[in-house]
C-alpha cells in the first residue's frame, strides 16, 4: 500500500479578482438627471493557509495542487456596492513552511490558527458616484477592478518535535518509538523501513514532549543521497538530537563510534533554512540492542569514550525494555532545560513603514528597446493602469489628471520627453501630450473642461444639431432668411 504521508507540494494560487465599479445616472420623475449613484465594485477574496490541529500531511495539495478564490461582483446603479468575493482558506499541518520557487522562505506556520495571506485578492473598482468632485461633477466612467495576484507556492512539512532520532537505516529508531509512545511504525528487518516520519507523544511524570522517528540516515545524506533530505528537514525544530546505534550489527566496517561520526558529519554540512545550527543541539547517544551478549559487551566498550567526548550515554533494549525508563527521564530534562531556556514569545509589534520625504512613489526610465521612449514604474502607477477603461475618453483623461498630480508629468519634461513621446506604465504603452506647462508650452484648458476631450471624432450635440437643420432648410436655407430680412 502507497503511503498517504505528503511533506512536499507545489500548489498554484490564484486570488479572487476585485469587481467593476458601476457608471450610472440617478433618475426619477422630475429629475432626469440627479447625479451619479454608480456603486463601487467588491474586491476579490484572498487565499489563506491556516493551520489546522487536525491535519498532518500536506496530501489533499498534492492532489489538487490549483486554487482559486471568489471574485468580487460589479457594482449596481442607486449606490449599491458589490459584494466582495468569498476569501478561500486552505488548512495546512502546523509545521508548515511557504517558500518561492527559488527557495526563499515567506512564512513558517506553527502553533493553531496561525494565518498566512498567500494571495490578495485584488481591489473593486470605485463607482462614478465616488469619483464625483466640484471639477467633475457627473463622471460618465468608473474605475474597473484590479486582477487578483497569482502565486506558485512550495509548502514543505517540517515535523514540530522535541526529540530528533538520528541513526543508520535498521538501528532500531521505530522500535524505540514504538515502545515509548502509542505511535505504530512500520518495523522490519530490512533499511529503510521508514520512508515517512513518524511522531509519538511521551509523558514523563509532568513533562509531555513529542518524539520524531524519521527515514535512516546514510554517507551523503546531507547531498541528497538515500533519503538525506527528506529526513533532515525534519529535525530542525528538535530540542535535543538522539544518535540510536545498533550495537548488533554484522556489517563490516561499522561500529558504534564511526557510525556516530559518520552522522554528526553529515549534520555538520547541513544547513537549516529555518536558521540556526544544529551544532548546537543537545547530543544524547542510545546503544541499543544490548540484550544481545555481543552487543552488550560492545556497548560496555565504547561507552567510556563516548562519555569522553561529554556526550550522555544510555545504554537500551527495545525488545526487553531495559534502560528505557532511564531514558526517558533523561530526555524530559534535556527538553525542559531547552525550553526554559528560550526566550519568552514577543507580542507581535505593528510595524509602521512610512514612505520617504524624497520618494515620489515612481521612477521614469528610458526604454533600452525604443529611442526616445520612457518607462514609468511604480506601485501607484501600474495600479492606475489596470484600474482605467481606455475605451472611454473621459476615464483616460481622469488617468492623466492621477499621474499629473503625482508629478509623472514634470519629471517626464525633465527627462527630455517630447509631445508624442512613447511612454510605457505596465502593459500600456501611449503617446505622452502634456497637459500642464512643464516646461513644456501648452494651452491650459478652462476651468471644468477638459482639453484633451475636445480632441476627439464624437460627432457633439451642436454638430448634430447643425445636420438637422441641414436636412430640414438645405445647405442655403441661412442665405435665403438673410435676404428675405434685407426685404
Amino acid at each position: 500500500m502507497a503511503s498517504r504521508f505528503v511533506d512536499r507540494a507545489v500548489i498554484h494560487l490564484a486570488a479572487g479578482d476585485g469587481g467593476n465599479g458601476c457608471a450610472s445616472v440617478h433618475r426619477e420623475k422630475f429629475k432626469p438627471l440627479g447625479g451619479p449613484d454608480g456603486g463601487n465594485g467588491g474586491n476579490g477574496g484572498d487565499v489563506l493557509l491556516v493551520v489546522d490541529p487536525n491535519v498532518h500531511t500536506l496530501l489533499d495539495f498534492h492532489f489538487r495542487p490549483h486554487a482559486r478564490a471568489g471574485n468580487g461582483k460589479l457594482g449596481q446603479g442607486g449606490n449599491r456596492a458589490g459584494a466582495a468575493g468569498e476569501t478561500l482558506e486552505m488548512r495546512v499541518p502546523s509545521g508548515t513552511v511557504v517558500m518561492t520557487e527559488d527557495g526563499e522562505i515567506l512564512a513558517d506556520l506553527v502553533g493553531p490558527g496561525t494565518t498566512f495571506v498567500a494571495a490578495q485578492g485584488g481591489r473593486g473598482g470605485l463607482g462614478n458616484a465616488a469619483l464625483a468632485s466640484k471639477a467633475r461633477r457627473a463622471p460618465g466612467f468608473a474605475l474597473l477592478g484590479e486582477p487578483g495576484e497569482t502565486r506558485d507556492l512550495v509548502l514543505e512539512l517540517r515535523s514540530v518535535a522535541d526529540v530528533g532520532l538520528l541513526g543508520f537505516p535498521s538501528a532500531g529508531k521505530s522500535s524505540l518509538i514504538s515502545v515509548l509512545s502509542a505511535a505504530k511504525p512500520k518495523i522490519a528487518d530490512y533499511p529503510f523501513t521508514t520512508l515517512v516520519p513518524n511522531l509519538g507523544v511521551i509523558t514523563a511524570g509532568s513533562t509531555v514532549f513529542t518524539m520524531a522517528d524519521v527515514p535512516g540516515l546514510i554517507p551523503g545524506a546531507s547531498e541528497g543521497k538515500g533519503l538525506g533530505l527528506d529526513f533532515l528537514r525534519h529535525i530542525e525544530r528538535c530540542a535535543v538530537l538522539v544518535h540510536v546505534v545498533d550495537c548488533a550489527t554484522f556489517e563490516p566496517g561499522r561500529d558504534p563510534l564511526s557510525d556516530i561520526d559518520a552522522l554528526e558529519e553529515e549534520l555538520a554540512r547541513y544547513t537549516p533554512s529555518l536558521g540556526g545550527d544544529l551544532a548546537d543541539r543537545p547530543r544524547v547517544v542510545v546503544l541499543n540492542k544490548i540484550d544481545i551478549p555481543d552487543a552488550a559487551e560492545l556497548a560496555e566498550f565504547v561507552r567510556p569514550e563516548l562519555e569522553a567526548r561529554g556526550l550522555s550515554v544510555f545504554e537500551i533494549s527495545t525488545a526487553s525494555r531495559q534502560g528505557l525508563k532511564e531514558l526517558t527521564y533523561a530526555l524530559a530534562a534535556v527538553v525542559e532545560k531547552y525550553r526554559a531556556d528560550q526566550p519568552a514569545p514577543e507580542p507581535a509589534k505593528v510595524v509602521l513603514r512610512p514612505m520617504a520625504v524624497d520618494d515620489a512613489g515612481f521612477t521614469v526610465e528610458l526604454d533600452p528597446d525604443e529611442e526616445g521612449a520612457f518607462i514609468i514604474r511604480g506601485s501607484r502607477p501600474e495600479r492606475w493602469i489596470r484600474q482605467t477603461n481606455f475605451g472611454n475618453d473621459e476615464a483616460v483623461g481622469y488617468l492623466a489628471d492621477r499621474l499629473n498630480r503625482l508629478g509623472v508629468e514634470e519629471v517626464l519634461a525633465r527627462k527630455g520627453a517630447v509631445p508624442g513621446s512613447p511612454v510605457t506604465i505596465g502593459d500600456v504603452q501611449f503617446e505622452w501630450e502634456p497637459s500642464t506647462p512643464a516646461g513644456v508650452a501648452v494651452h491650459l484648458s478652462g476651468r471644468g473642461t477638459d482639453v484633451r476631450l475636445e480632441n476627439t471624432s464624437r460627432v457633439g450635440a451642436a454638430e448634430r444639431k447643425e445636420a438637422r437643420r441641414i436636412r430640414r432648410d438645405g445647405p442655403d436655407g441661412v442665405e435665403d432668411e438673410d435676404e428675405m430680412d434685407d426685404e
